[in-house]
């Protein structure tokens, strides 16, 4: 159960804040956002705030924010259509019945000649037992009703892409930022409660059944040479501990002032993927609790951590990639699992690294990820005209569906290595 809490906890946020990276972006551009979604599918939960309904949905495979003008707006109203409208004391329509009139029992039934919903925003019609043609002008947030379902016409203006490349970029650039950012912020919070590594030649936790307790060395004692070589610095001592897997090692020890000599034998630790092993003697790090330095980690860490998952994506370039490399919600939830059992900050550890991993494969200029949807207004910026919406929406969803049956294949893939082994 709590690896279900764990992982629910951290897909949601993860999803949560690249959405809302998207949504914050796209609202400072003036863009109607019709929806906030949590996940695909049937609604779970639901609530409208303002112009936007916010959703968490059954299927755990991502999220979306639905922008106004990229899908075919709500509708079309032809000459001829039958329709209530509903006037506020401006008289502007606030209202368009397309179906349920009886609800609205101060509406006006009016027969359509002519309508705009997106740039003049008028609806030219008779009304009801006359002959004369009238001319209504729209609110610009007004709602069309069909029964029990309202919808909010979106302008010209309120739509995505009405604005300029420079706001379509930096809204759909948003959702990989936010993840990076989020990254940023756990590591900040991971070096705030339990503090930043240190360098220092001095000795932090130590694990109670490891050789440098049985040796005698405790927390905070400073090591001053190994063998007789001076460590000045916490990474000379890994680097000779891990030389000699079994070989005893003369530590010369700085404790509360008085010099101590103890003996440590590093215990042999097997790699399996090398033929060759190395030495280990249950000692961490020393930590070190600064705000500054906090910030300093977290740059540091998100850094680190961005370049090293680039570098496993270049196996996909050299050819050295293998479908097991990947990881579904299956292969990511069983990780979760393995990580949950080591504490809450390497939960914390798994779950920035987790976001920066995201925000990477978000950034890839593959169709109907966010780095393709880029790769689109690159082109744009380069030809001075934006590509057929509707070719560009195929390639999209073409996209989609290859990515959907990559998932299934992952997914299967984790399911036989995990469940059917």
């Amino acid at each position: 159960m709590e690896t279900v809490i764990a992982f629910i906890v951290i897909f949601g946020a993860l999803v949560f804040f690249h959405e809302l990276g998207h949504l914050v972006f796209a609202k400072r551009a003036g863009i109607l956002c019709r929806e906030f979604a949590i996940g695909f599918g049937p609604k779970v939960l639901a609530f409208k705030k303002n112009e936007t309904l916010y959703t968490i949905r059954l299927l755990p495979l991502g999220g979306y924010v639905r922008m106004a003008g990229e899908d075919p707006e709500v509708v079309d109203l032809k000459p001829g259509h039958r329709i209530g409208i509903v006037e506020n004391t401006d008289g502007l329509v606030t209202k368009i019945i397309l179906s349920g009139r009886d609800k609205y029992p101060t509406s006006r039934a009016i027969e359509v000649e002519e309508a705009d919903l997106e740039h003049q925003l008028f609806i030219k019609g008779y009304e009801e037992g006359e002959e004369n043609l009238h001319r209504f002008s729209l609110a610009e947030d007004a709602l069309i009703i069909d029964g029990p379902t309202k919808t909010q016409i979106a302008p010209w203006n309120r739509q995505f892409a009405s604005k300029s490349l420079g706001h379509r970029a930096i809204t759909i650039f948003a959702g990989p930022l936010m993840n990076f950012v989020l990254a940023f912020f756990i590591f900040v919070i991971i070096g705030i409660l339990q503090g930043v590594p240190s360098d220092a030649p001095r000795l932090g936790t130590i694990e109670p059944s490891g050789a440098a307790a049985e040796a005698g060395l405790i927390e905070g004692d400073e090591i001053v040479a190994i063998d007789g070589e001076r460590t000045p610095s916490w990474e000379e001592i890994v680097n000779k501990v891990r030389q000699h897997p079994g070989d005893e090692l003369q530590f010369t020890v700085n404790r509360d002032g008085e010099t101590l000599q103890y003996a440590v034998t590093p215990e042999t630790v097997e790699v399996e993927t090398e033929e060759d092993s190395y030495g280990r003697i249950g000692v961490y790090n020393p930590v070190e609790k600064s705000a500054f330095k906090s910030i300093t980690y977290g740059l540091e860490e998100t850094k680190n951590w961005t370049i090293q998952i680039i570098r496993m994506l270049g196996l996909l370039v050299t050819g050295q990639f293998s479908i097991d490399m990947l990881s579904g919600p299956v292969g990511i939830y069983k990780s979760t699992e393995i990580v949950a059992a080591s504490g809450i900050y390497q939960l914390m550890r798994w779950a920035a690294i987790l976001s920066i991993n995201l925000g990477i494969m978000n950034l890839l200029p593959i169709p109907a990820l966010d780095g393709g949807r880029l790769l689109f207004f690159a082109v744009e910026a380069v030809r001075g005209k934006p590509i057929d919406r509707h070719k560009e929406g195929l390639v999209h969803f073409v996209g989609f569906a290859l990515l959907m049956l990559l998932m299934l294949i992952v997914t299967w893939n984790d399911i036989q290595h995990f469940f059917l082994q």
